[in-house]
């Protein structure tokens, strides 16, 4: 499997080459070259299928030709031996036709973990093959830097800088990355938001001469590994369900869309999906250009929901890039004139192009408060607030009666106890296993919106800086 660059002007590159590097040196994100495909028969081959056996099925394609593709089966089954449902990712009914797939039950109670803990594995793999080491330089809104840092920790071949926006995580996120004491990772929290956080490190990825001189990678859902392995629970919840047979959509909290992106792999591959409604906070960026075909970029507004406080989806991109026949030139100057001018149209055809699969949903923080108590009285359900803006698009929403909905619940309740203590009266306790979080010491430190400063900081801190890429 060969992988090519949204942008078009970056070196077509093997899996482990993306793996290892992240962003295109062109600024453009990976794709496959190509789209695998399971037929309705391939799909009921496949169902019932414990979930690491279904997840090495349906990645094996995009590994072909890799160091790990002999073994990659055994990194699978390992990756996911750690999360406390047998069946990882499993489904909750909801009512009639809702139903809540749990993607929470990995180390760090959020979805993230279900790609991040097969990179751990995958990284350890290709280094180990190529006698390299690998700087991770990551942006998280809350949940990807512990996801990250639980997959990377005490790895003798990684070191992980994470940055994350200061006070603007909930404290449990930014707990779980700064009170994890181990040598190789570095958190960093920057007085900005999570997009400040991902220009940073963005920059230094556009640095050519910091990249010759610290070997970088990313863990964001820039990294194609990301997508790939996010793919795999679409699949999972559609053929419990019956796809194959039947259609159904998918309701999806979205702030850097790599997630719902994920969903579109899925249904190019094979999965039959009718709708992926793109679920949005105040930060809606993205409903209003469903809605009305452009991409105005906003303030980011604090809210309930922190993982979604975003303004530039970064995995709108690759969607951009399929939407136009894979023209790199045109994504390319409608991302140049999207950073200039804060607003770009596409071209009409090109935007129809783009709703034939998604439609978009925004729901305030008064909404999103709503709806959790309402599933609280319901379901009997707690959710996090970034799950209660998918669910409640099942009620806002006019959506086909006979296709099964599901939600994606993307967070354990108890990663955001304020929130569902405000909404329902009730504070979700903590796991056993994380029941001294709050009195673990932290470990960070501060820095401005200054890409200087971080390049002078990771020069200071990594044990890799000078080493071999």
């Amino acid at each position: 499997m060969r992988y090519c660059s949204t942008r078009g002007q970056a070196p077509v590159l093997g899996f482990d080459d993306v793996l290892l590097t992240g962003l295109a040196s062109d600024g453009g994100l990976y794709l496959p070259e190509a789209w695998p495909h399971f037929s309705a028969a391939d799909l009921q081959a496949l169902a019932g299928l414990p979930y690491p056996e279904l997840a090495a099925r349906i990645m094996r394609p995009f590994v072909a030709g890799s160091v790990v593709a002999e073994r990659f089966d055994l990194l699978v089954a390992e990756a996911y031996a750690g999360f406390e449902h047998a069946a990882v990712t499993p489904l909750r009914q909801l009512d009639e036709r809702l139903w809540l797939l749990e993607l929470f039950h990995g180390p760090t109670l959020a979805f993230k973990d279900v790609a991040l803990q097969l990179l751990g594995p995958l990284f350890d793999a290709v280094l180990a093959a190529r006698g390299q080491h690998l700087t991770i330089v990551g942006a998280t809104s809350g949940d990807t830097g512990s996801a990250a840092i639980e997959a990377c920790r005490d790895r003798a071949r990684v070191e992980v800088f994470m940055l994350h926006p200061e006070g603007r995580t909930s404290e449990v996120q930014r707990r779980q990355m700064t009170t994890v004491d181990a040598a190789n990772i570095h958190n960093i929290a920057v007085a900005g938001s999570f997009d400040d956080c991902q220009d940073l490190v963005k920059a230094l990825f556009n640095d050519r001469g910091f990249r010759a001189e610290v070997p970088l990678s990313a863990v964001n859902s820039i990294n194609w590994a990301r997508i790939m392995a996010q793919i795999v629970y679409y699949f999972a919840a559609g053929l419990a369900l019956g796809a194959g047979a039947r259609p159904l959509s998918f309701l999806v909290p979205t702030g850097n869309f790599g997630n719902v992106f994920a969903g579109y792999a899925a249904k190019r591959m094979g999965l039959p999906i009718e709708r992926l409604v793109v679920a949005s906070n105040a930060n809606d960026i993205l409903a209003r250009f469903f809605e009305g075909g452009e991409l105005a970029m906003e303030a980011v507004v604090p809210t309930l929901s922190p993982s979604m406080d975003i303004q530039v989806s970064s995995n709108f991109e690759r969607l951009l890039f399929e939407a136009a026949d894979r023209d790199g030139d045109l994504v390319r100057d409608l991302l140049t004139r999207f950073r200039d001018q804060r607003r770009v149209a596409p071209a009409r055809q090109l935007w129809q192009a783009m709703r034939c699969d998604f439609q978009g949903f925004r729901l305030d923080d008064a909404g999103t408060l709503q709806e959790m108590a309402l599933r609280r009285r319901e379901s009997g359900q707690l959710l996090d607030p970034h799950t209660a803006v998918a669910t409640a698009a099942a009620r806002g929403l006019e959506l086909d009666r006979a296709v099964p909905l599901v939600a994606l619940g993307t967070a354990h309740p108890a990663k955001f106890p304020d929130a569902v203590e405000q909404a329902t009266g009730e504070r979700p306790p903590l796991p056993a296993r994380l029941a001294d979080l709050y009195a673990r010491p932290e470990r960070y430190d501060r820095l401005p919106v200054d890409a200087e400063a971080l390049k002078t900081h990771i020069r200071a801190r990594s044990a890799l800086a000078g080493a071999p890429a």
